[in-house]
């Protein structure tokens, strides 16, 4: 049998092809044959009945505490998020004499600290609001180039750098988490039943911003 995918012969792809987070909740359902296999445990016997409802009542603490888990990761980033927050906002202190920053960004940014930003859309939202601030302040020492011997600038800069690389990091553990909830609640028959019955439904991962996207495909040297 020949290779269904035969990457010496095509198609080819030349043109390229974007790749996007599609931002959209499946709720998991189970048909007629899940109900109809419960039943049969059932039929069978006492034994296999009460054997797979030990099996379901642990997959639903797995899923419970998976969840958690979640819950943990995205206050992670959270956490990472409000500390770079804090160091851009010492930073547009710094060079607001300097530079002319979007006022109105920067308060936006400020109300994450006191607001609502629990689910993944808010989260990521705001995510971008801050890479977005951070790449002005970047490009302000690209413009005044005096700026970088100004110390508490330059250690400013340095922690911004640092919390970026663990705000991406914990973006990673997240993302791995959501995919291992993505995998299990359809992990037919115990978990994905459990799941169906408790309307449990897929979750989105972290996604960057079109925006972001656009300047990675820049030219930076």
């Amino acid at each position: 049998m020949a290779n269904q995918l035969d990457e010496m012969n095509g198609p080819t792809l030349e043109q390229g092809r974007d790749v996007n987070v599609i931002a959209k909740q499946i709720p998991i359902k189970v048909g007629w044959g899940s109900k109809f296999f419960e039943v049969m445990l059932w039929v069978l016997g006492i034994i296999p009945g009460v054997i797979f409802l030990f099996m379901k009542i642990k997959a639903g603490n797995y899923l419970r505490q998976l969840e958690q888990k979640i819950q943990h990761d995205a206050s992670q980033i959270d956490n990472y998020l409000e500390q770079r927050v804090m160091i851009l906002t010492n930073a547009a202190k710094l060079l607001d004499k300097a530079i002319d920053l979007d006022k109105e960004t920067m308060v936006q940014i400020a109300a994450y600290r006191g607001g609502n930003h629990n689910d993944d859309e808010a989260r990521n939202e705001i995510a971008s609001k801050i890479d977005s601030v951070g790449t002005k302040i970047n490009l302000a020492f690209e413009n005044y180039p005096d700026l970088k011997a100004h110390n508490e600038i330059a250690d400013v800069l340095s922690q911004n750098s640092y919390l970026q690389k663990e705000i991406t990091a914990a973006r990673d553990v997240y993302n791995d988490t959501v995919n291992a909830w993505n995998r299990d609640i359809n992990a037919w028959p115990t978990k994905m039943i459990v799941a169906a019955k408790q309307g449990y439904t897929t979750r989105i991962p972290f996604a960057t911003t079109s925006e972001i996207k656009e300047q990675a495909r820049g030219v930076f040297f």
